[in-house]
């Protein structure tokens, strides 16, 4: 009878055990299984990540935010996948080689590899009017350049240009105005018209017209709209000297007053791709598009 009785709790004694030990078999399944659902989804995002490193421009990464965060190109790639991995961390989206916006990304595109945590630029590179030039324009933290009338720029572009007038006396284009500083939509327009037109425009638009964005930008494009950019009188080589040791540099080819605040020291723009072309001797830093 004991005997009996023993063996009945021993098989009790095993069941439970076998039902525990199914518990905790399914249990770890189901943590093993979720592990490698993650590990799947890790391995599909990180390509994502690096999509705009490459000379493909057709790829956009939904996961990417833009950020003000420092940034170093990565020296394996050429000279264009470098400045498109800089400028993808500040565009929402890169434009498509081709199409107008491209075409002025190539030109007036300088600006979105600034390193600058101070500055902030726009995450497209056409403003459709002055109600939405203005709205961005209301964002920024903006400083007097010192004796002047009425020039302002985004602080720290209006503080590295103020330091370089300190080492060398630098004057504005026209000597005083706003003009030549943060422009409004409307002042862009108006420059705009004094040098072409619709038909000029639309062809631009199309590719088919280049050179007269070395003389002026087409409505909602210019640097000038975004703070980064000042029309400067300038002649001698310790006055370039000057600016460039504090991140102003010429980036539109033929655009001889204009200068554009990069932010970056002279030795560094090759590395985000720049090329160095020297006109009628000046020393011009085109992006590589």
């Amino acid at each position: 009878m004991k005997l009996t009785l023993q063996k009945k709790n021993i098989t009790i004694i095993i069941r439970k055990a076998t039902f525990i030990s199914i518990v905790i078999l399914i249990i770890f399944i189901l943590v093993a299984s979720n592990e490698i659902t993650h590990h799947k989804v890790a391995i599909t995002a990180q390509p994502l990540n690096g999509c705009l490193s490459t000379d493909s421009l057709s790829c956009t990464d939904p996961y990417k935010k833009t950020t003000s965060e420092p940034f170093i190109p990565d020296l394996k790639l050429n000279a264009k996948q470098r400045f498109l991995s800089a400028i993808a961390r500040k565009l929402l989206t890169v434009p498509q080689p081709g199409t107008y916006e491209y075409i002025l990304l190539r030109t007036y595109g300088a600006v979105f590899v600034n390193q600058d945590v101070g500055i902030k630029l726009p995450q497209k590179n056409i403003f459709a009017n002055e109600q939405e030039t203005r709205e961005f324009q209301d964002t920024l933290t903006m400083d007097h350049v010192n004796d002047t009338n009425d020039c302002y720029l985004q602080k720290s572009a209006a503080d590295a240009l103020n330091k370089a007038r300190i080492q060398q006396r630098i004057p504005l284009k026209s000597g005083y105005g706003s003009s030549d500083c943060t422009r409004t939509f409307n002042t862009n327009l108006k420059f705009w018209h004094k040098y072409a037109n619709n038909q000029v425009l639309a062809k631009v638009q199309q590719g088919k017209e280049t050179k007269i964005l070395g003389v002026v930008a087409p409505p909602g494009t210019s640097q000038h709209l975004w703070g980064l950019a000042i029309d400067l009188r300038v002649s001698s080589k310790e006055q370039r000297k000057a600016l460039n040791q504090n991140g102003w540099f010429q980036t539109v080819q033929n655009d001889v007053p204009h200068w554009t605040y990069v932010g970056l020291t002279e030795d560094n723009l090759p590395l985000f791709g720049f090329n160095k072309q020297v006109v009628q001797g000046i020393t011009y830093w085109i992006t590589p598009l």
